[in-house]
């Protein structure tokens, strides 16, 4: 009897026995259940765990993209407390003071009006920039009080100032202001004029007879 129950187990096909079949699903569950947590602990990582369920995996090649803001390290402006920002900021001689607070998009420079005290068309979309990036042209309000150098020193100077004032009352835009440039100070100056020469670098003319 025993050698025709083997014979049918040969002949069917099934040469795996009930208690092996069980073992098998416990280890298919057991390898299951890993993966899932593995899948947890690098969606964890990545900073979105809480947003993801229990069980959810994550597709081979899938990447978590966690949106990242950067933060300034120093912040040079102040802000009031009427909530209105200060900053100074600088370019050559000349030194631009600027209080930016909620507004219509009103600019007041040494109390003359943004047309009035900057003619050019050009400086005016300059000194606008580090608004438009943020998003807050026409929505603040800015008083000016610019000393020192010329024109373009003043306008590079306000640009500066501008830039201090947004990350002062909003620090997130950090990330826009310095991908853009303006929260650097530009340092170049003139440089002085030397003894024996007629400028810096420019020499007297020379005779030889």
């Amino acid at each position: 009897m025993e050698m025709a129950k083997e014979t049918n187990d040969v002949e069917s096909g099934n040469d795996e026995s009930p208690v092996e079949g069980m073992v098998a699903e416990a280890t298919a569950a057991e390898e299951t259940a890993a993966e899932e947590t593995q899948a947890s602990e690098m969606v964890a990582e990545g900073g979105v765990a809480s947003e993801l369920q229990i069980g959810t995996t994550l597709e081979i090649g899938s990447e978590a993209v966690v949106p990242t803001v950067r933060l300034p390290t120093i912040i040079r402006g102040k802000v009031d407390k009427d909530g209105t920002a200060i900053a100074t900021g600088r370019r050559k001689t000349a030194v631009a003071r600027v209080r930016l607070k909620k507004g219509t998009g009103k600019i007041t420079i040494n109390d003359r009006t943004f047309e009035q005290y900057f003619p050019v068309e050009r400086q005016r979309l300059t000194i606008q920039q580090p608004l438009e990036v943020t998003g807050l042209l026409g929505k603040v309000d800015i008083w000016c009080r610019a000393s020192g150098g010329g024109v373009n020193g003043q306008a590079g100077a306000m640009i500066l100032g501008i830039a201090r004032a947004i990350q002062a009352i909003e620090p997130e835009q950090h990330g826009a202001l310095s991908d853009g440039g303006f929260l650097t100070r530009d340092d170049r100056m003139v440089e002085r004029k030397k003894y024996g020469h007629r400028k810096a670098r420019r020499s007297f003319q020379f005779s030889k007879r």
